[in-house]
């Protein structure tokens, strides 16, 4: 993804690392709806992801990703915690620079049925908006649900409060629909494809992260994923209507 910006600065690596810590989802996770516990699931786990490359010589670029998750189970609800910072640099100059903190519940229903509801704050400094918070309600339900393969479907509406730059605030309805699907490859690695899409009268918003997680002991994975987001209608200052971000990191869970 990385663009180009007209206003530029250094990374605040010490920020980004913070927010990392504060929150501890591990993924830049379109679909937001945690999969359903198992029996023996742990009350309370987590999980970080952190990604780092530096270039330099004839190249001078850095780039660094981190994502967290904490998840804790009370009866029928489970409670999600996520957040996400990414930043790009190259020659001293800030390419993308995207901040991200959601709260999500879920509430188990007879069968693989299920209610869900999500709060999501966003800051990403070259999509042309100051910063975005949306919250959605609705539901969902398990279609596959076995040994090898997890596939979800979900929907509801929900409001999203734009805060445009140079421009005057808004405040749009939305409809909201998602698809999430897991594939076990073998024991120790995952692939998994996960799409949503968020309409409005003004732009529709679509995410896709596709991913292949390979574990290396029971609390660490190489993680390898690839995330498209697109805006159909981004305000004039944004830099893109598409964001691509190719990423391999280390996953760490607990």
């Amino acid at each position: 993804m990385p663009r180009s910006a007209t206003s530029r600065s250094r990374p605040t690596w010490w920020a980004l690392c913070g927010l990392l810590a504060a929150a501890g989802s591990v993924q830049a996770t379109p679909f937001y709806a945690p999969p359903p516990p198992d029996e023996d699931a742990k009350t309370f786990s987590g999980e970080a992801e952190l990604g780092y490359t530096r270039l330099s010589g004839n190249t001078d670029s850095q780039t660094l990703i981190g994502k967290g998750r904490l998840t804790w189970l009370n009866g029928k609800w489970t409670h999600t915690l996520r957040s996400e910072a990414r930043n790009v640099a190259r020659g001293g100059d800030t390419d993308a620079e995207q901040y991200l903190l959601a709260g999500r519940e879920r509430y188990e229903l007879e069968g693989p049925h299920y209610m869900f509801g999500f709060a999501r704050w966003e800051k990403d400094r070259f999509s042309g908006y100051d910063q975005q918070f949306t919250a959605i309600a609705g539901y969902g339900r398990d279609l596959i649900d076995s040994q090898r393969q997890l596939l979800s479907l979900e929907a509801g509406p929900g409001f999203r409060h734009d805060r445009i730059q140079d421009e005057a605030n808004e405040t749009l309805a939305v409809a909201y629909g998602a698809l999430a699907y897991e594939y076990e490859l073998s024991d120790a690695s995952a692939l998994s494809q996960e799409l949503s899409v968020e309409a409005t009268d003004d732009n529709t918003t679509s995410r896709s992260l596709s991913s292949l997680t390979a574990r290396l002991n029971s609390r660490l994975a190489l993680k390898l994923s690839h995330e498209i987001k697109s805006n159909s209608q981004p305000p004039e200052a944004a830099m893109a209507r598409t964001d691509h971000t190719t990423s391999a990191s280390l996953l760490y869970n607990w």
